[in-house]
């Protein structure tokens, strides 16, 4: 036991030391471009969740062509797209699917059988 402890205590102290260096750099950046950077970051937002195969299901529901929408976003301007990413955000991620019902319903069930059962 006592080795064990000894042999583990070495181990973390060896990974400790070998694994805890990494360097960072730091530098002044404008504030041009940090606001560019944090539309570039909005931008690829917007764009992964229009790659997402749930979204390109939805839009072709709808009648729109998935291409077209993600031409239509690489045209926006920067705060179009930074108003549209805070909204994506913002938005409630949705109800629960029939297996999330389904999850719901048999957990109260189990919650009743159990009390009722006592």
């Amino acid at each position: 036991m006592r080795t064990a402890m000894k042999m583990t205590c070495r181990a973390l102290v060896v990974s400790l030391l070998a694994l805890s260096f990494q360097t960072a750099g730091a530098g002044m950046i404008g504030a041009d471009q940090a606001a560019a950077g944090g539309a570039s970051v909005d931008r690829g937002l917007v764009l992964t969740v229009l790659g997402r195969a749930e979204t390109a299901a939805q839009l072709q529901t709808q009648g729109i062509d998935p291409d077209a929408a993600r031409a239509r976003v690489a045209a926006m301007t920067d705060q179009e797209v930074q108003a549209l990413a805070a909204d994506m955000q913002t938005a409630p991620a949705g109800g629960l699917s029939s297996g999330g019902w389904l999850a719901v319903v048999l957990v109260a069930g189990l919650v009743w059988y159990f009390a009722v059962r006592r």
